[in-house]
């Protein structure tokens, strides 16, 4: 089988995945170390966080994740205010695909060599994703490793709560459900590996790029949509069967919310952002590559029973984020976007 794009680039998301598999094998056998009543996984490792149940009706939600080579992007043009924003958005957008309410935050900072401006810049972005995040950053982290980094890495930790009747899984997801898909704010911070050896090739990151309105690199650091505050309002108001982030992989993780139920997804995506056209086009990427790869202007998709998504994608409007009914559930397994079959 040929391979991906973004595997010739350097990232394999089937072998990926493989490893993932096999790791979350191992683990489960530590979920038999666990004594007393709480504390029991409610979740197979896999999906968008792992959930304990902690008692009182209650779970707590766990996530761990990072910016990836979007920071690569950052060294480069010496701008690291806005990365931060990245890296809390990138767990709290998974937390809340849950149904969790994030809560709070740990942060990891590994640098080549003490540098007290850039964490300083680093900080700046972490306190304005999880102010926008209603989430407090309790602590975290900073080790030097200068035989192992070069520049430097972000990841955060964070947990979120919620009600254990309120899960949103997937589980619910029915035939005929619609899908409501709310708008990115760019590639957020996810397959930079193959867009930096695309558009690097012919590009400078401080040259202005006339259908981007911007310069490339600019439009790269255009930190990742945090969808946290709309998707808590709309579980209160829309029965929501699924929520799904759209990152490493893509719509091909929309998978994780059927559970191995004979469901899939056939969904239409609206016109993409210019850059998305640009990777395309100058990368001479096949449709399916795109598709696998990046999130095409659909940030987070929201599963929802029919006759409400038009509802649901308003009050996205309303709310300053531009959302679109973009499928619907088939009874038959996998992810067709515009015609498109996603492996994986």
């Amino acid at each position: 089988m040929k391979k991906s794009a973004y595997a010739r680039a350097g990232v394999d998301v089937g072998k990926v995945r493989k490893i993932q598999g096999s790791t979350a094998a191992v683990l489960a056998a530590t979920f038999r170390t666990r004594k007393g009543k709480f504390g029991q996984p409610l979740i197979d490792i896999g999906h968008y966080a792992g959930l304990i149940d902690i008692g009182g009706g209650k779970a707590l939600a766990m996530h761990t994740d990072g910016v990836g080579t979007k920071v690569l992007v950052a060294e480069q043009m010496r701008k690291y205010d806005t990365v931060g924003i990245d890296c809390v958005a990138m767990t709290v957008n998974d937390l809340v695909c849950l149904g969790c309410e994030p809560v709070a935050l740990l942060d990891y900072i590994a640098l080549q060599k003490e540098d007290a401006h850039l964490v300083k810049e680093l900080m700046k972005g972490l306190v304005k994703g999880a102010t926008e995040a209603s989430t407090a950053i309790v602590g975290g982290e900073t080790a030097i490793m200068g035989d192992m980094v070069r520049g430097f890495d972000l990841v955060s930790m964070g947990v979120g709560v919620v009600e254990r009747a309120d899960i949103v899984d997937g589980s619910t997801i029915t035939k005929g459900d619609r899908v409501v898909g709310v708008a990115s704010s760019g590639l957020h911070s996810n397959g930079y590996t193959l867009a930096r050896r695309v558009l690097l090739k012919a590009h400078s990151l401080d040259q202005t790029i006339p259908e981007l309105g911007k310069t490339l690199g600019e439009e790269l650091l255009t930190p990742t949509r945090i969808y946290v505050k709309p998707v808590l309002a709309a579980l209160k108001r829309f029965e929501i069967h699924g929520v799904g982030h759209i990152t490493g992989g893509s719509f091909s993780k929309l998978r994780r919310l059927t559970g191995g139920r004979k469901l899939g997804f056939e969904l239409r995506l609206p016109d993409s952002p210019p850059i998305f056209r640009m990777i395309r086009d100058e990368g001479g990427l096949s449709a399916e590559d795109m598709l696998s790869t990046f999130n095409m202007g659909v940030g987070l998709c929201l599963c929802v029973r029919a006759g409400e998504s038009e509802a649901l994608a308003r009050m996205f409007e309303r709310a300053g984020y531009p959302a679109w009914d973009i499928g619907t559930v088939v009874d038959r397994e996998g992810v067709l976007v515009n015609s498109v079959a996603l492996r994986g």
